[in-house]
């Protein structure tokens, strides 16, 4: 008997045990509409139900069965759904915008799920799969509505690098294995679309400055193409895999290009350069670049365009008009009548160095299907509460009628550093909707953009940068998609995200988001009062000269950066000049800045810190990222410290007492010695600190040939500014009164001008211009004497300037620009808008207030280097200065002559 009930128990007990092993049965139905994103997002439940003991399959139909136990997957209007929906859900789908979906438990035990479109089902599949995910278990009840607030949410990849090609220019990267590897990695491209349809971001922008070249031969210039057969075949499929897998995840795949840029093949040929800011449009340029687009429209019709009008051209005016309404949209419409298309594909207009508004007034009545892009901050991140010109363009673009994107472009104040300021993000996408009016993010990487896919870090096999900054992605996409979370509510789910990432408990979890937060104050506070411009022409965290802090102007003040781009409050030199005065300071101050930024450090420090001891998980990565908190406390103790140096400094500008001089000494070497200790912190953990390592940088050492791009590099400069300061003083307390130096005027240059022009000596009361009176009131006395160019001013303001010479030696042109924003002025060189505006060594002011004439502003000078040879220069339109040649090694100090009242400068106390 006892055998009989031990049997007996053993056969119930495995008729249960095999119950409990036994899988659950859940059948997937998707209608035979057949959308490929309906699909996807089908086979991530049948994942997430797999890991859960489900038996499950994907059947297509057109009708549900009443058996229930199912989940049932499509877009609203499909007929699996006919009769099949509550008149509540109906309502409630039909009110959801694009990309919207609605999950719904019915009491058969079925889920719907339902989107709006095929990419709004796709988003309704990816929320139950998290569910799944995160509960461990399929919900039991459920009835959610969800839709995105930006119409588009995108990265964007740059086929860029960090140097230029042999032979090349900026942007011109033909695409060829040995440039990019990585772009034929089939398993590198599914994972990073996968973190994109994760995360619910909906395009890719690919950057490059002439594209066409390296994906297609035309039948008219076969000679155009820059890669040989074997690597365009390559391209071609890479291409057409990537837009195909783009599309399952309900990703549109954009083709950026720069205009006017045409291949070195076609240039050669031709006898052109491949790219000239000032060239007009020429016929074979622009018939070429049509029959490009048109091209490359018929061979990928799903894939988008964006135009970069300005840059490569003359910036403003009519020719980007013409440019984008006769060339490239003639080209668009080429391509789809050649290969049968009605449906226009999207055109986004890039609002960079552009007149955008009118380029849109002119274009709409010719095509419908048009954006418009702005950058946010320029190229960082500053504030979330932009304001003056840069945010009325924004209004004024998003009134035009069409979608504006926010382009959250280059970062370049916070790489290399990890960034994760959940709240500083959720503020910036609130700001784009509530101040701009935007419609769209468009994502740069947070650092390495032109080395991507590789960050700075330095570790053995290098790290994927998409890896190391997840979280930057993952806090863009979350509040492009909704930036009105309750912030309570976000700060638990950020700190179980980061107690998940590392393993830790939730309280650590919040205290790493404490620790992003605080940290990420540093640099956007950092920049916005004592920054140079928002350009990538800076490099934020290799710090800033002394003489860019007391003499910013000299390095050319983008002054945008504080007039838009931060909040009311004032300069260092603004601060300073009030000071003295004894006047009532206005907003955000610097002193003000370097006391928050130091608090913010060391607040950031504390909360790591507390965090530190309860990671068990991804070790090494933690490690970096509390070196990183390390280095922004480094980096806002040696800015407060030089600011405060600063300060002091240019109060001696007013008082000429040594002793403020004196004063400044302890916080400039406190200064050095913070910065001492950020060399130190990224000596073996960072390759580099800016990805651009070519001419185009700028602050706070100018790098050619990857120079200056390592904290320890500029560690030597400090100090060597440090040491010059020093005895400055010294001098200062020896210098017999009345002692003048002696000023050496420049001497003329032997030069052949080759086009017609009339000479002039340069002095006091000569006429400046051929067509006009206006005469020369002061003027430096190491210009005088000098052979300028008279020309008409006139002829300047409607052509443009052309200068044709030959020399047999090295020579500098000066040349003089108008202290004053004007149309009836030429620009001086800017690097924010236009990436050759140093090809010549141009883009520095050489002699501030140089020149002035009566009745006009005063003159900045710039010089322009040639080698021997025979050149032609072409300045665009607006009056200028020729100022003369010298010789190339005859020495070119960088001054203030002061000639516009407000003083000589004090630079020569670092130089």
């Amino acid at each position: 008997m006892r055998n009989f009930l031990l049997f007996i128990s053993c056969y119930f007990l495995s008729i249960s045990l095999s119950q409990a092993i036994q899988p659950v049965q859940k059948n997937i139905v998707i209608s035979k509409e057949n959308h490929v994103r309906v699909r996807f997002g089908a086979e991530r439940i049948l994942k997430a139900l797999s890991k859960l003991n489900y038996s499950i399959k994907i059947e297509q139909k057109d009708k549900l069965s009443n058996s229930g136990n199912l989940i049932a997957i499509g877009v609203f209007s499909d007929k699996l759904f006919t009769n099949q929906l509550p008149a509540e859900i109906k309502n409630q789908i039909s009110v959801t915008k694009k990309e919207g979906f609605h999950i719904y438990s019915a009491k058969n035990g079925s889920i719907f799920i339902i989107g709006n479109d095929a990419s709004g089902a796709l988003y309704g599949c990816i929320e139950l799969a998290d569910q799944i995910k995160n509960s461990g278990k399929l919900p039991a009840e459920l009835n959610f509505s969800d839709q995105p607030e930006m119409v588009l949410r995108g990265t964007c990849i740059g086929l860029q690098k960090p140097d230029y090609l042999p032979g090349h220019d900026v942007y011109e990267y033909p695409y060829e294995p040995e440039t990019f590897p990585w772009l034929y990695d089939k398993a590198l491209w599914i994972k990073y679309l996968d973190m994109m349809v994760e995360n619910r971001y909906n395009s890719l922008y690919l950057w490059n400055g002439h594209p066409f070249s390296s994906l297609l031969r035309l039948k008219d210039y076969p000679y155009a193409v820059e890669v040989d057969e074997a690597t365009l075949k390559k391209n071609e499929e890479i291409f057409q895999f990537l837009t195909q897998e783009a599309d399952k995840r309900g990703i549109w795949v954009i083709q950026m290009f720069y205009n006017i840029i045409i291949p070195k093949p076609f240039a050669d040929k031709h006898g052109l350069k491949t790219q000239d800011r000032n060239r007009p449009i020429i016929p074979l340029i622009a018939d070429y670049t049509r029959k490009s687009i048109a091209a490359f429209v018929e061979k990928y019709p799903n894939v988008g365009l964006m135009v970069a009008l300005g840059e490569a051209m003359e910036g403003v005016g009519q020719d980007d008009i013409d440019w984008f309404t006769k060339t490239i949209i003639p080209g668009v419409k080429d391509g789809l009548k050649a290969a049968g298309i009605k449906e226009e594909p999207p055109i986004v207009l890039r609002a960079h160095d552009t007149d955008a508004p009118s380029v849109m007034k002119a274009a709409l009545p010719l095509y419908k299907n048009l954006y418009t892009e702005n950058k946010f901050n320029g190229e960082a991140l500053t504030t979330y509460t932009p304001r003056g010109a840069w945010a009325d363009l924004n209004r004024k673009l998003a009134a035009i009628g069409t979608v504006n994107i926010s382009n959250v472009h280059i970062l370049a104040n916070l790489e290399p550093f990890r960034y994760g300021s959940a709240d500083f993000i959720q503020k910036s996408v609130q700001a784009m909707n509530k101040i701009y009016g935007a419609k769209g993010l468009h994502l740069y990487p947070q650092a390495s953009y032109w080395d991507w896919p590789y960050s700075a870090d330095e570790v053995k096999g290098r790290l994927l940068e998409v890896d190391r900054d997840w979280i930057w992605y993952k806090e863009w996409a979350r509040y492009s998609w909704n930036s009105q979370r309750d912030r309570a509510k976000e700060i638990n789910y950020w700190g179980k995200e980061l107690a998940n990432k590392y393993g830790t408990d939730l309280n650590s979890g919040k205290a790493i988001l404490n620790a992003y937060e605080e940290s990420g104050e540093i640099s956007p506070k950092l920049l916005r009062r004592y920054g140079i411009t928002d350009g990538n022409r800076q490099t934020l965290t290799l710090g800033m000269l002394m003489t860019q802090l007391i003499n910013p102007y000299r390095y050319g003040l983008f002054t945008l950066l504080y007039e838009s781009e931060a909040p009311e409050g004032e300069m260092i030199i603004d601060y300073a000049e009030k000071e003295w005065k004894k006047q009532g300071h206005v907003g955000e101050t610097p002193i003000q800045v370097a006391k928050e930024v130091v608090e913010h450090g060391k607040k950031a420090i504390q909360f790591i810190n507390k965090a530190d001891a309860k990671v068990k998980k991804d070790t090494a990565e933690f490690k970096r990222l509390k070196n990183d908190i390390y280095c922004y406390d480094a980096m806002a103790n040696f800015y407060a410290e030089k600011v405060k140096a600063a300060l002091w400094i240019l109060r001696y500008k007013y008082s000429n007492q040594v002793s403020d001089l004196e004063q400044a000494l302890p916080f400039l070497q406190k200064s050095v010695n913070h910065y001492a200790v950020l060399v130190k912190l990224t000596d073996h953990n960072y390759l580099y600190a800016n990805s651009m390592q070519t001419k185009q940088r700028k602050i706070p050492m100018r790098g050619v040939d990857k120079t200056f791009i390592h904290w320890r590099e500029m560690l030597p400069v400090f100090t060597k500014e440090l040491n010059h300061f020093k005895k400055s003083i010294d001098s200062l307390k020896s210098i017999k009164q009345g002692s003048i130096a002696a000023i050496v005027p420049y001497k003329a240059a032997d030069v052949k001008l080759l086009n017609t022009t009339e000479a002039y000596t340069i002095a006091k009361d000569v006429q400046l211009f051929s067509d006009t009176t206006v005469k020369i009131k002061e003027v430096a006395a190491q210009l005088t004497g000098l052979k300028g160019i008279r020309l008409s001013k006139a002829q300047q303001i409607k052509n443009g300037t052309e200068i044709k010479f030959s020399t047999n030696s090295p020579v500098k042109l000066l040349v003089g620009f108008f202290n004053q924003k004007d149309s009836q002025y030429l620009a001086p060189p800017q690097l924010e808008t236009d990436a050759s505006a140093n090809n010549y060594g141009q883009s520095e002011i050489k002699i501030s207030n140089a020149l002035v004439p009566y009745g006009f502003p005063p003159v900045n000078v710039h010089a322009y280097a040639f080698p021997a040879g025979t050149h032609t220069l072409n300045l665009g339109k607006g009056a200028c200065l020729i100022l003369g040649f010298i010789d190339d090694k005859q020495e070119l100090r960088i001054f203030n002559a002061g000639l516009d009242g407000r003083g000589k400068d004090i630079d020569w106390l670092f130089e």
